[in-house]
């Protein structure tokens, strides 16, 4: 009995703890839900509705007020206090206001509003706000005609980077030239011809709206695209010159660039002087003469040149020919006379002559290139009596005055006394030289040179006389190459010695470096021959002395004769193959060949002795 009467009381009190719980839980809804009933009444919401509806718009910052109707199941409209609430994404809602506040950031928002269990939402575009903002990029250098692409940035008043249409123009022309063009919808952009700064020249613009930003624009020239050198200058032997050239871009803007000057073309040879590589100043060479397209400035691969003349420099000296003179008592001797400067390049004279110690006369007031000197009664050496005069420069020549006729020279050259050059095939000069008597060719009829060189002779070309004069030739070379050898030279160098007259033979190679100088013994006929098996090369000077004449010196070769760089050369030269006289070479006498040609360099004198 008793533990029923304990089973059924603790029945009872499990039924009280359940019963006070559904007390308490009651209790705790009501806290819950008493917020959304119904202020006038306890009715239940069923049903919520919020305005305005979804989906909304607003820019970044901006602000919506919701508002919610609730009903009851009989659709009446009940006065309830909602609970606000951001579900995702940015911006703020009054928990029991509803006003929305949009954050600074574009995105999707989702509200909620809350009553009595039940929860509406509202979805919310944040878009950005309008143009605030605008920053054209980037200030930019460029070389004409080259592109740019420029960008501009377009942000709202939060910052927030905008997508819009853009207006693009190029503005504010330096001295009414603007800084390119430009493609109004892209801002793709081209640099003009005009190099200079143009400040906020490129202006991108938020469509029609006032809202604008500009970059700076330098153009600058581009690459050189050609050059001009300047002046075509003639110049004295060793004068300077400040040569110049210009370079310009392809839209034809003045450059400022290193250049590299140098001197080519050569001219047998030759330079035309020399020049400092990095600034142009051009000194002139010593041999006369023209010299085209000789100074060159580059930049990279793009050059240009300047011609150069060099011309012979002040007279220094003036050489009078025949020097010594042998003239029979009252005959008549022509003399002739040769300027030259420092270097020896022929310089035009008009001299003045005269007889200063005797043993004739010249006519008064004679001037010119040559003079006629007739001896007078009175035999004798008469020194340094024959003188030709420009300015303070003289030359003199020496008369021997004979009372009987000079004997016959060792061979007679006939129709070649007047010539001065005889080929076989090809007489050739490059520039500057100066030939006093005829020129002849046979077989040949090649003349190259004349002009720029000068001849004052006649000229036989294949013809008769020239015929002629290889026939005179051909007995003249073997007369005196048969005569009986004197002295056996060798192949030794026989310069800077001084010999008697006589014949000089070498089987092989006469070769004379320096002074030879060849003593008369007083004998106006004294006569020197000099036989070579093949080859003379003369690198030097023929001096003579006691009477010793050009006229009465002869140089036998069995092939070629090669006369070097500024020599002195006095005599005959009679070869069988080629004669060459280089730059400068004055030559007293002849140049007669029988097969092949005779060549000039620059600044030549071939002189009848």
């Amino acid at each position: 009995m008793k533990s029923v009467m304990k089973s059924r009381i603790l029945r009872a009190l499990g039924q009280r703890t359940r019963i006070a719980r559904v007390i308490v839980a009651v209790a705790f809804a009501g806290l819950f839900t008493a917020a959304c009933k119904d202020s006038t009444s306890p009715r239940t919401v069923t049903a919520l509705t919020i305005s305005p509806t979804s989906p909304q718009t607003i820019p970044v910052n901006g602000t919506i007020q919701f508002t919610v109707v609730a009903k009851n199941t009989d659709g009446d409209v009940l006065a309830v206090k909602p609970t606000w609430s951001i579900v995702s994404g940015g911006g703020t809602i009054g928990s029991t206001t509803g006003l929305f506040t949009a954050g600074t950031t574009p995105g999707t928002t989702v509200i909620a509003v809350t009553c009595s269990g039940i929860t509406v939402n509202v979805t919310i575009t944040v878009t950005a706000g309008p143009a605030a903002s605008i920053v054209v990029a980037p200030d930019t250098t460029l070389v004409i005609g080259a592109t740019a692409q420029f960008r501009a940035v377009v942000k709202d008043a939060a910052g927030n980077v905008l997508t819009v249409p853009l207006v693009w123009s190029v503005i504010n022309p330096v001295a009414g030239t603007p800084a390119g063009t430009i493609i109004p919808t892209t801002g793709l952009f081209t640099a003009g011809n005009t190099i200079g700064s143009y400040p906020n020249s490129v202006q991108a613009c938020v469509g029609t709206t006032t809202l604008c930003d500009q970059a700076n624009v330098i153009v600058i020239a581009g690459p050189a695209a050609s050059i001009v050198v300047a002046p075509d200058t003639t110049l004295v032997i060793g004068a300077t010159a400040q040569f110049r050239a210009v370079v310009k871009d392809a839209a034809g803007n003045v450059l400022t660039v290193p250049l590299v000057w140098s001197v080519i073309n050569p001219v047998a040879g030759t330079l035309a002087g020399t020049i400092i590589p990095t600034t142009g100043l051009f000194t002139a060479g010593n041999t006369i003469g023209s010299y085209p397209n000789s100074v060159q400035a580059c930049v990279g691969t793009i050059c240009d040149q300047a011609n150069v003349i060099v011309i012979a420099g002040p007279l220094f000296m003036i050489t009078v020919t025949p020097n010594p003179a042998t003239v029979q008592t009252n005959a008549q001797q022509q003399f002739t006379a040769v300027g030259n400067d420092a270097n020896g390049n022929v310089v035009t004279i008009n001299p003045s002559w005269s007889v200063t110690a005797g043993g004739g006369t010249i006519p008064a007031g004679t001037t010119g290139l040559t003079a006629p000197f007739t001896a007078g009664g009175v035999t004798g050496q008469f020194n340094n009596t024959v003188r030709a005069t420009q300015g303070a420069i003289f030359g003199t020549a020496t008369v021997f005055v004979v009372s009987t006729p000079p004997p016959a020279p060792i061979v007679a050259l006939g129709s070649l006394d007047v010539v001065g050059i005889l080929a076989g095939s090809t007489v050739t000069c490059v520039t500057g030289g100066l030939v006093k008597a005829d020129i002849d060719i046979y077989a040949g009829s090649a003349l190259v040179g004349f002009g720029p060189c000068v001849l004052t002779g006649a000229k036989h070309l294949a013809d008769a006389v020239a015929q002629q004069a290889q026939a005179d030739l051909l007995v003249a070379y073997n007369t005196l190459a048969n005569l009986p050898c004197g002295t056996v030279i060798g192949t030794a160098d026989i310069g800077g010695q001084t010999l008697p007259s006589g014949v000089y033979c070498s089987a092989s190679t006469i070769g004379v470096t320096g002074s030879l100088t060849l003593d008369g013994g007083g004998d106006p006929n004294a006569t020197f021959v000099f036989q070579a098996g093949s080859s003379l090369t003369g690198v030097g000077n023929i001096v003579l002395i006691n009477g010793a004449q050009a006229q009465n010196v002869y140089w036998v070769n069995g092939a070629a004769a090669t006369i070097g760089v500024g020599s002195a050369w006095q005599g005959n030269i009679l070869a069988v193959s080629s004669i060459t006289l280089n730059d400068g070479v004055t030559l007293l006498g002849r140049a007669l060949t029988r097969i092949g040609a005779v060549t000039l360099g620059n600044n030549n004198v071939i002189t009848l002795p």
